[in-house]
Protein backbone atom coordinates (compact mmCIF):
# COMPACT_ATOMS: atom_id res chain seq x y z
CA UNK A 1 0.00 0.00 0.00
CA UNK A 2 1.33 3.38 -0.66
CA UNK A 3 0.16 7.07 0.18
CA UNK A 4 0.78 10.60 -0.79
CA UNK A 5 0.00 13.31 0.65
CA UNK A 6 -2.14 16.15 -1.33
CA UNK A 7 -1.58 19.84 -0.97
CA UNK A 8 -3.89 22.16 -1.63
CA UNK A 9 -4.61 25.88 -0.79
CA UNK A 10 -6.74 26.95 2.16
CA UNK A 11 -10.12 25.56 0.97
CA UNK A 12 -12.86 28.52 1.02
CA UNK A 13 -16.66 28.16 1.17
CA UNK A 14 -18.59 27.23 -2.21
CA UNK A 15 -15.30 25.76 -3.61
CA UNK A 16 -15.47 23.05 -5.87
CA UNK A 17 -13.88 19.84 -4.10
CA UNK A 18 -13.66 17.54 -6.87
CA UNK A 19 -11.76 20.15 -9.30
CA UNK A 20 -9.33 21.30 -6.28
CA UNK A 21 -8.52 17.77 -5.78
CA UNK A 22 -8.06 16.78 -9.25
CA UNK A 23 -5.74 20.00 -9.94
CA UNK A 24 -3.85 19.25 -6.93
CA UNK A 25 -2.93 15.79 -8.08
CA UNK A 26 -1.96 17.38 -11.45
CA UNK A 27 0.24 19.82 -9.94
CA UNK A 28 1.98 16.89 -8.02
CA UNK A 29 1.83 14.57 -11.29
CA UNK A 30 -0.19 12.06 -9.42
CA UNK A 31 -2.05 9.80 -11.31
CA UNK A 32 -5.60 8.56 -10.17
CA UNK A 33 -6.12 5.34 -10.86
CA UNK A 34 -8.99 2.87 -10.58
CA UNK A 35 -9.69 1.45 -6.94
CA UNK A 36 -7.40 3.88 -5.25
CA UNK A 37 -8.83 5.78 -2.27
CA UNK A 38 -9.17 9.15 -1.54
CA UNK A 39 -9.11 9.97 1.81
CA UNK A 40 -10.47 13.84 3.06
CA UNK A 41 -10.31 15.41 6.17
CA UNK A 42 -13.51 16.12 7.55
CA UNK A 43 -12.57 19.81 7.84
CA UNK A 44 -12.64 21.09 4.24
CA UNK A 45 -15.93 19.38 4.11
CA UNK A 46 -17.10 21.64 7.07
CA UNK A 47 -15.84 24.70 5.32
CA UNK A 48 -17.89 23.36 1.84
CA UNK A 49 -20.71 23.24 3.96
CA UNK A 50 -20.12 26.34 5.68
CA UNK A 51 -20.19 24.71 8.93
CA UNK A 52 -17.55 27.43 10.38
CA UNK A 53 -19.24 29.38 13.52
CA UNK A 54 -18.00 32.79 14.42
CA UNK A 55 -17.74 32.83 18.29
CA UNK A 56 -18.86 35.78 18.75
CA UNK A 57 -22.37 35.25 17.48
CA UNK A 58 -22.75 32.47 19.43
CA UNK A 59 -24.89 33.54 23.15
CA UNK A 60 -23.74 30.79 25.55
CA UNK A 61 -26.49 29.59 27.94
CA UNK A 62 -26.47 29.56 31.55
CA UNK A 63 -25.87 25.45 31.59
CA UNK A 64 -23.24 26.56 28.65
CA UNK A 65 -21.78 28.62 31.10
CA UNK A 66 -21.78 25.79 33.34
CA UNK A 67 -20.00 23.71 31.64
CA UNK A 68 -17.26 25.89 30.39
CA UNK A 69 -16.50 26.64 34.01
CA UNK A 70 -16.08 23.26 34.89
CA UNK A 71 -13.66 21.85 32.27
CA UNK A 72 -11.82 25.60 31.14
CA UNK A 73 -13.65 26.40 28.05
CA UNK A 74 -15.12 29.53 26.45
CA UNK A 75 -18.12 29.60 26.94
CA UNK A 76 -19.34 30.06 23.20
CA UNK A 77 -17.04 27.01 22.62
CA UNK A 78 -19.27 25.54 25.21
CA UNK A 79 -22.59 26.23 23.75
CA UNK A 80 -22.04 24.82 20.47
CA UNK A 81 -21.04 21.64 22.43
CA UNK A 82 -24.35 21.50 23.75
CA UNK A 83 -25.65 21.59 20.80
CA UNK A 84 -23.96 19.64 18.41
CA UNK A 85 -23.72 16.55 21.31
CA UNK A 86 -25.66 14.11 21.53
CA UNK A 87 -24.79 13.25 24.59
CA UNK A 88 -22.23 14.37 27.14
CA UNK A 89 -20.53 12.76 29.52
CA UNK A 90 -17.99 13.96 31.07
CA UNK A 91 -14.39 15.88 30.34
CA UNK A 92 -11.19 16.89 31.52
CA UNK A 93 -9.46 20.17 30.99
CA UNK A 94 -10.41 21.65 27.22
CA UNK A 95 -12.21 18.89 26.56
CA UNK A 96 -15.70 17.24 27.00
CA UNK A 97 -16.47 13.55 26.10
CA UNK A 98 -19.23 13.83 24.10
CA UNK A 99 -21.53 11.19 21.84
CA UNK A 100 -21.95 12.72 18.20
CA UNK A 101 -23.61 10.41 15.49
CA UNK A 102 -22.63 7.13 17.44
CA UNK A 103 -19.11 8.09 18.03
CA UNK A 104 -17.40 8.78 21.22
CA UNK A 105 -15.42 12.48 20.20
CA UNK A 106 -14.52 15.09 21.92
CA UNK A 107 -16.25 18.42 21.62
CA UNK A 108 -18.97 16.60 19.33
CA UNK A 109 -15.96 16.96 16.98
CA UNK A 110 -16.33 20.80 17.24
CA UNK A 111 -13.04 22.49 16.48
CA UNK A 112 -11.04 26.00 16.94
CA UNK A 113 -7.52 24.70 15.33
CA UNK A 114 -7.28 25.29 11.60
CA UNK A 115 -10.74 27.75 11.69
CA UNK A 116 -10.06 31.20 11.35
CA UNK A 117 -9.38 33.36 14.44
CA UNK A 118 -12.22 33.62 16.53
CA UNK A 119 -14.24 30.83 14.93
CA UNK A 120 -14.46 26.74 15.49
CA UNK A 121 -15.17 24.38 12.84
CA UNK A 122 -18.28 21.97 13.47
CA UNK A 123 -18.33 18.32 11.93
CA UNK A 124 -20.27 18.58 8.29
CA UNK A 125 -23.59 18.08 8.54
CA UNK A 126 -23.67 14.75 6.12
CA UNK A 127 -20.76 13.12 5.59
CA UNK A 128 -22.52 10.32 3.80
CA UNK A 129 -23.69 12.64 0.75
CA UNK A 130 -20.40 14.36 0.16
CA UNK A 131 -18.46 10.86 -0.14
CA UNK A 132 -21.06 9.49 -2.34
CA UNK A 133 -20.98 12.77 -4.53
CA UNK A 134 -17.38 13.15 -4.58
CA UNK A 135 -16.86 9.26 -5.90
CA UNK A 136 -19.44 9.92 -8.59
CA UNK A 137 -18.20 13.50 -9.24
CA UNK A 138 -14.66 11.72 -9.47
CA UNK A 139 -15.91 9.07 -11.82
CA UNK A 140 -17.96 11.09 -14.01
CA UNK A 141 -14.64 13.61 -14.78
CA UNK A 142 -12.05 10.94 -14.44
CA UNK A 143 -13.90 7.82 -15.91
CA UNK A 144 -12.07 6.05 -12.92
CA UNK A 145 -14.28 4.42 -9.56
CA UNK A 146 -12.08 5.27 -6.53
CA UNK A 147 -12.90 4.99 -2.87
CA UNK A 148 -13.71 7.92 -0.93
CA UNK A 149 -13.09 8.53 3.21
CA UNK A 150 -13.73 11.06 5.04
CA UNK A 151 -11.77 11.28 8.29
CA UNK A 152 -11.59 13.38 11.42
CA UNK A 153 -9.17 12.92 14.17
CA UNK A 154 -9.74 10.43 17.22
CA UNK A 155 -9.29 8.71 20.57
CA UNK A 156 -8.06 6.12 22.19
CA UNK A 157 -8.95 5.31 25.92
CA UNK A 158 -5.76 5.80 27.90
CA UNK A 159 -3.19 6.50 24.92
CA UNK A 160 -1.36 9.79 24.21
CA UNK A 161 -2.31 11.46 21.21
CA UNK A 162 -4.65 11.42 18.13
CA UNK A 163 -5.42 8.92 15.76
CA UNK A 164 -7.81 9.06 12.71
CA UNK A 165 -11.55 8.16 12.69
CA UNK A 166 -13.87 7.46 9.54
CA UNK A 167 -16.72 9.26 9.51
CA UNK A 168 -18.08 8.09 6.28
CA UNK A 169 -17.26 5.69 3.30
CA UNK A 170 -18.33 5.29 -0.27
CA UNK A 171 -16.21 2.29 -2.48
CA UNK A 172 -15.16 0.07 0.05
CA UNK A 173 -16.36 -1.97 3.11
CA UNK A 174 -15.29 -0.47 6.37
CA UNK A 175 -15.37 -3.19 8.59
CA UNK A 176 -13.83 -6.95 8.04
CA UNK A 177 -15.52 -9.34 10.15
CA UNK A 178 -13.23 -12.34 11.07
CA UNK A 179 -15.44 -14.24 12.89
CA UNK A 180 -15.68 -17.73 12.25
CA UNK A 181 -12.67 -17.88 10.33
CA UNK A 182 -9.66 -19.69 12.11
CA UNK A 183 -6.09 -18.41 13.61
CA UNK A 184 -2.99 -19.92 12.67
CA UNK A 185 -2.96 -22.61 15.03
CA UNK A 186 -7.15 -23.32 13.88
CA UNK A 187 -8.52 -22.08 16.56
CA UNK A 188 -11.80 -20.58 15.46
CA UNK A 189 -12.10 -16.50 15.78
CA UNK A 190 -15.02 -15.72 18.36
CA UNK A 191 -15.06 -11.89 18.39
CA UNK A 192 -12.69 -10.39 16.26
CA UNK A 193 -13.62 -7.79 13.55
CA UNK A 194 -11.12 -5.23 11.67
CA UNK A 195 -11.69 -1.77 11.82
CA UNK A 196 -10.70 -1.27 7.80
CA UNK A 197 -11.87 2.58 7.45
CA UNK A 198 -10.45 3.41 10.82
CA UNK A 199 -7.18 2.28 9.92
CA UNK A 200 -6.85 3.87 6.71
CA UNK A 201 -7.75 7.20 8.20
CA UNK A 202 -5.44 6.80 10.74
CA UNK A 203 -2.44 5.99 7.77
CA UNK A 204 -3.83 9.32 6.15
CA UNK A 205 -3.99 11.27 9.66
CA UNK A 206 -0.45 10.59 9.62
CA UNK A 207 0.57 12.54 6.62
CA UNK A 208 -2.26 14.77 6.86
CA UNK A 209 -0.40 16.09 10.30
CA UNK A 210 -2.59 18.49 12.46
CA UNK A 211 -1.14 21.54 12.14
CA UNK A 212 0.03 23.83 9.44
CA UNK A 213 0.74 20.84 6.56
CA UNK A 214 -2.21 22.10 4.65
CA UNK A 215 -2.42 18.40 3.54
CA UNK A 216 -6.22 18.03 3.58
CA UNK A 217 -6.00 15.04 0.86
CA UNK A 218 -4.46 12.04 1.10
CA UNK A 219 -4.43 9.76 -2.11
CA UNK A 220 -3.81 5.53 -1.07
CA UNK A 221 -2.82 3.45 -3.74
CA UNK A 222 -3.54 -0.53 -3.36
CA UNK A 223 -5.66 -0.63 -0.23
CA UNK A 224 -6.02 -4.24 0.97
CA UNK A 225 -9.73 -3.78 0.79
CA UNK A 226 -13.00 -5.05 -0.32
CA UNK A 227 -14.64 -2.66 -2.92
CA UNK A 228 -18.14 -2.28 -3.59
CA UNK A 229 -20.81 0.44 -4.70
CA UNK A 230 -22.38 0.85 -1.21
CA UNK A 231 -22.05 4.64 1.30
CA UNK A 232 -21.64 3.88 4.69
CA UNK A 233 -21.57 6.11 7.40
CA UNK A 234 -20.52 6.50 11.44
CA UNK A 235 -23.52 4.13 12.68
CA UNK A 236 -22.46 1.79 10.58
CA UNK A 237 -19.12 1.63 12.10
CA UNK A 238 -20.61 1.60 15.48
CA UNK A 239 -21.02 -0.97 17.69
CA UNK A 240 -23.73 -1.70 20.14
CA UNK A 241 -23.40 -0.07 23.94
CA UNK A 242 -23.58 -3.59 25.51
CA UNK A 243 -21.11 -5.22 23.21
CA UNK A 244 -18.47 -2.40 23.56
CA UNK A 245 -16.03 -3.09 26.18
CA UNK A 246 -15.88 0.52 27.32
CA UNK A 247 -18.92 2.17 27.30
CA UNK A 248 -20.89 -1.82 28.91
CA UNK A 249 -17.53 -1.74 31.66
CA UNK A 250 -18.36 2.14 32.95
CA UNK A 251 -21.93 1.60 32.87
CA UNK A 252 -22.49 4.03 29.85
CA UNK A 253 -26.22 4.47 28.47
Amino acid sequence: MRLYAVKTGIIKIGDDLVEVILESLRKQNLQLEENDILALTSKIIAYAEDRVVKLSDVKPSDKAKELARQFSLQPEFAELILREADKIYGGVEKAVLTLKNGVLTANAGIDNKNAPLNHAVLWPNNPQKWVKQIREEVRRRTGKKVGVLIIDSGLVPLRIGTTGLALAVSGFKPIKDHRGEKDIFGKPIAITRHAIADNLASAAHLLMGEAVEKTPVVLIKDAPVDFDDYVYGSTDMMMPFKECIFMNAFGCQ
